[in-house]
């Protein structure tokens, strides 16, 4: 993966065959809210790592899909920020988070 970004949270990635990272297709996760930020409405959703080495937890991102758009090309993704040791707790955290911090994560996503 492609880890050099401006923003520690985001990972932006050029590879459309990795859906799971960086801006790529529309999400396949969990649908947690809908926020707006600059004039548009962005779906937010809970996508789950599927990573082999953390046995005992669950990790997850955020992706970010304007409403608005024709495809998923404009999707974008946090990297992997929830952390937790079940399912139902991740998807609890990420409920937990405000508007405001939604937009702040949003935000460190998006290409300056």
């Amino acid at each position: 993966m492609n880890s050099e970004s401006n923003s520690p949270a985001a990972q932006p990635s050029a590879d459309p065959s990795n859906p799971s990272a960086g801006a790529g297709p529309a999400s396949q996760g969990r649908h947690i809210a809908t926020i707006s930020s600059d004039s548009r409405f962005w779906d937010v959703f809970v996508e789950f790592d599927d990573d082999p080495s953390r046995v005992g937890s669950f990790g997850a991102r955020l992706c970010f899909s304007p409403s608005d758009a024709d495809d998923a090309s404009e999707a974008v993704r946090t990297t992997t920020i929830l952390i937790e040791p079940s399912y139902e707790e991740v998807l609890y955290r990420a409920r937990a988070f405000e508007v405001h911090q939604l937009v702040g994560l949003l935000r460190s996503c998006l290409p300056d």
